[in-house]
C-alpha cells in the first residue's frame, strides 16, 4: 500500500553535530618509570587512579609502589599516576594468556586431566609438553607449577590472579629470547586452549629486549603516550649521573613539554665546595625543565613534590601553589647547618628541612636553573590552554574564521578568554611591565589585567603569508603573579 509522498520534498530537515573540541592536556599525571617485570616492553604503561590499584600490579616492596605510595600520599590527593615500563636490564620473551572467565578458572576442568599436552616454542625451538598429570592440583598455582616442571628449564609458568590469565616466561634473555602462542599436540589431551594459550583467546607474545639506556626507556614512553607530564625514575638501581644527564638533556628539548624530578642522596650536595654532584652538574646545564630533591631518608622523595604540584586545578579560583612551605608526608625532614643550607641554595636543589621553630618545610621549590617550579608548570599549563582553545575555535568553527581585522579579533577574543582563567587561577596578576613594548603597550606601563594581547593588522601581512592563509603575528604579554617566599620587618625602638 502507498505511504504518499515524502515530507522531505516539502520541509527538508537535517541534523548537524559540530564535532567535540579537542581536550587540553592533564597537567597533574605523573609517569613513575620503573625496571619491575609486572608491565612488558609492548604494553610499557598503566594508569591507575588510586594507590591500592599500584599496589595490587606491583606489590608493596616495589620501586614503583614506594614512588606511588609518596605521590599519592600528598593533601590533597592527586588523581592519576602512570606507570612505565624501562628495560634496564635484558628482558625475557613471554605469552601472556588469553583471561579466563570465572567459569574457565574451576580448578575441576583440570584436575581430571592424568595426560594433558600441547606444543609451544620456546626461544625458536619447538616443545612438545606432554603427560601432564593435573591430579593431584588443588589451585591455579599447581597447575602453573605442572607445566613449568614439564618445560625443564626453558620457561617458567605463573598463575596471574589480577588479570586472570597464565603467563609463560622464557628463562633467557634479550633479542632471541621468544615464546609462541600454544597449539593442540598430536597427542594426549590439548590442554592449550584450556589453559588460554592459543592465538584464538585473546592472549598476545612479547619478544625479549636486549637492555636499553634510561632515555631509550623514557624516550619510548613519550612515543608511546602524551599522556604523561611528569617524569619520575624509580628503578631496583638507581641511574648514574650520566644517564639523569641524557634524560635532562632529552625532557629540555622535547615536545610536548614535560618535567623531570631527581632525588639525590649524595651528601656531596651539602658542601659547597663540591662541584661534580649532580645537582652542581644540572644547574651549570641552566635546564629548567628538571628539578632536584635532596633527601638523606628517601630515595624516591621527589615524587612527593609532584603530588603536591600535581594537585593544582588550573580550571578553578585561585589555586595556583607556590611548593614552598609545603609538607612532604612519609619524607623525614632534614636537619641542616647554616653552611649545608645555604650550599643546596646555591646549587639550586630542594630540600624538605626542619626549623627550630618546631616546623619542616620544603624550600625553595626552584628547577636547576633557578626558576621556581609554578612557573613552569603554570605557563606550560597556559601554553597548551591557548594552542588548544585557538585550535578548537578553527576546528568546532561551523563557517571559516575570515582572514580579516575582524576575524582576527575571534581570535584574540578567545585568546583574552583563556588568559582571563590565568588570572583566575592566580597564575597571573595586575603589575608593572618592566620589558620593553610592543603595540600599544610600553616600558613601565601598568598591565591592569595583568596581561595584553596584541595582533598586527591583517592589511600588514606580507602576500606570502596572506596565500598561506596565516593570521597576523599575535602577541601577548603576561605579568606572573609569583609568591611571597621571604619577608624583612624592622621593628624601631624608643624609650
Amino acid at each position: 500500500m502507498s505511504q504518499g509522498l515524502s515530507v522531505s520534498d516539502v520541509v527538508n530537515v537535517q541534523v548537524v553535530m559540530s564535532p567535540l573540541a579537542a581536550a587540553v592536556r592533564n597537567f597533574g599525571a605523573l609517569l613513575i618509570l620503573g625496571d619491575s617485570s609486572v608491565i612488558d616492553t609492548d604494553e610499557r604503561i598503566r594508569e591507575y587512579s588510586t594507590l591500592d590499584a599500584v599496589a595490587d600490579d606491583f606489590g608493596s616492596s616495589a620501586t614503583e609502589y614506594k614512588a606511588a605510595a609518596l605521590f599519592f600520599g600528598q593533601s590533597p590527593q592527586p588523581s592519576v599516576v602512570y606507570v612505565g615500563k624501562w628495560a634496564q636490564a635484558a628482558t625475557a620473551g613471554r605469552l601472556l594468556g588469553g583471561a579466563l572467565s570465572t567459569a574457565e578458572q574451576v580448578v575441576t576442568n583440570f584436575s581430571g586431566i592424568a595426560d594433558g599436552a600441547m606444543d609451544i616454542s620456546v626461544d625458536g625451538t619447538a616443545k612438545s609438553l606432554s603427560a601432564l598429570d593435573f591430579t593431584g592440583v588443588t589451585n591455579l598455582n599447581g597447575v602453573a607449577s605442572v607445566i613449568t616442571t614439564a618445560f625443564a628449564g626453558a620457561a617458567s609458568v605463573v598463575w596471574d590472579s589480577v588479570y586472570s590469565r597464565f603467563v609463560v616466561t622464557s628463562t633467557t634473555t634479550g633479542t632471541t629470547s621468544a615464546v609462541s602462542f600454544a597449539t593442540a599436540p598430536a597427542t594426549g589431551t590439548d590442554v592449550s586452549a584450556l589453559l588460554g594459550l592459543t592465538s584464538a583467546d585473546g592472549g598476545r607474545v612479547v619478544a625479549g629486549i636486549a637492555a636499553e639506556t634510561l632515555v631509550a626507556g623514557v624516550q619510548a614512553l613519550a612515543n608511546k603516550s602524551n599522556d604523561w607530564y611528569g617524569l619520575y625514575v624509580a628503578a631496583a638501581s638507581a641511574p648514574g649521573d650520566s644517564d639523569v644527564l641524557a634524560v635532562a638533556e632529552y625532557v629540555e628539548g622535547a615536545s610536548p613539554s614535560r618535567i623531570y624530578g631527581v632525588t639525590t642522596q649524595a651528601s656531596a650536595v651539602l658542601d659547597s665546595a663540591q662541584t661534580t654532584d649532580i645537582a652542581s652538574q644540572l644547574k651549570a646545564l641552566k635546564y629548567k625543565r628538571t628539578f632536584v630533591q635532596y633527601s638523606s631518608s628517601s630515595p624516591y622523595a621527589a615524587a612527593s613534590l609532584f603530588g603536591r604540584a600535581f594537585t593544582v586545578d588550573f580550571t578553578a579560583n585561585n589555586t595556583v601553589i607556590t611548593l614552598k612551605f609545603k609538607q612532604e608526608p612519609g619524607v623525614a625532614a632534614e636537619t641542616l647547618t647554616e653552611s649545608q643550607a645555604a650550599a643546596l641554595k646555591a646549587k639550586n636543589c630542594n630540600v624538605f628541612v626542619a626549623y627550630n621553630n618546631d616546623t619542616a618545610i620544603v624550600k625553595e621549590g626552584v628547577m636547576v636553573n633557578g626558576y621556581f617550579f609554578d612557573e613552569v608548570h603554570g605557563t606550560d599549563w597556559l601554553q597548551n590552554d591557548l594552542q588548544t582553545a585557538v585550535y578548537n575555535l578553527l576546528y568546532t568553527s561551523p563557517t571559516k574564521i575570515p582572514q580579516t581585522d575582524a576575524g582576527v579579533n575571534q581570535v584574540v577574543t578567545e585568546v583574552d578568554k583563556r588568559l582571563d582563567k590565568s588570572v583566575t587561577n592566580g597564575l597571573v596578576a595586575p603589575g608593572v611591565w618592566n620589558a620593553p613594548g610592543f603595540g600599544a603597550l610600553s616600558q613601565g606601563q601598568t598591565l591592569a589585567k595583568g596581561y595584553y594581547t596584541y595582533a598586527s593588522p591583517v592589511a600588514d601581512q606580507s602576500q606570502a603569508d596572506r596565500e598561506a592563509r596565516k593570521a597576523p603575528a599575535m602577541q601577548v604579554a603576561i605579568k606572573l603573579a609569583g609568591a611571597v617566599h621571604f619577608a624583612g620587618i624592622v621593628v624601631n625602638v624608643n624609650r
